[in-house]
């Protein structure tokens, strides 16, 4: 892998969630997120991006995401079920990825909103194409994922130090 390319972090959001009578960490998917988050799979990866790393929240509907859409992938990424991820904030988010090692260039990071499209927000500081108009238009529903590009060590991360280069949701 070249020096040169560019780390690359896909923002997931969890697809669309059940309502039973369970706290909201042990929410299950719907139907509907069921079959979303397997075609949210295969899209990511059409993105040609080699995940190395998927760090998921331990909320029952991320996983189930993360489990139905990384069955899309041709090589499964070491997965992180990480408690913090639930109901973090951008800032706790970005704190989060900080603490990836060098080594590791592309990640995915599974998780909620508003803490997922804040994120996005937040990194994004240039678009390429049309993605920051499309992502703006359509917000961040479940299922969507943003695909930021950042160059620099994971310690450098940091708001406005990324572009974002690809947004797909499940209406698009």
């Amino acid at each position: 892998m070249s020096v040169a390319e560019p780390r690359r972090i896909v923002l997931f959001r969890h697809a669309k969630a059940d309502w039973p009578q369970v706290t909201d960490h042990e929410r299950p998917l719907a139907d509907r997120g069921r079959q979303d988050a397997a075609v949210a799979g295969r899209k990511l990866t059409d993105t040609g991006i080699p995940v190395e790393l998927a760090l998921c929240s331990t909320a029952t509907r991320t996983r189930e995401t993360w489990k139905l859409a990384v069955h899309e992938f041709p090589r499964r990424p070491k997965t992180v079920y990480e408690e913090r991820i639930y109901e973090a904030s951008p800032g706790e988010l970005i704190a989060l990825l900080n603490e990836i090692q060098d080594d590791v260039r592309n990640i995915v990071l599974v998780g909620h909103n508003p803490g997922i499209e804040g994120l996005a927000e937040i990194l994004s500081g240039a678009a390429e194409d049309d993605a920051r108009e499309r992502m703006t238009r359509r917000g961040f529903p479940a299922a969507a994922f943003a695909v930021l590009a950042f160059d620099g060590s994971w310690k450098s991360l940091e708001p406005g130090a990324a572009t974002l280069v690809d947004y797909w949701a499940p209406s698009e």
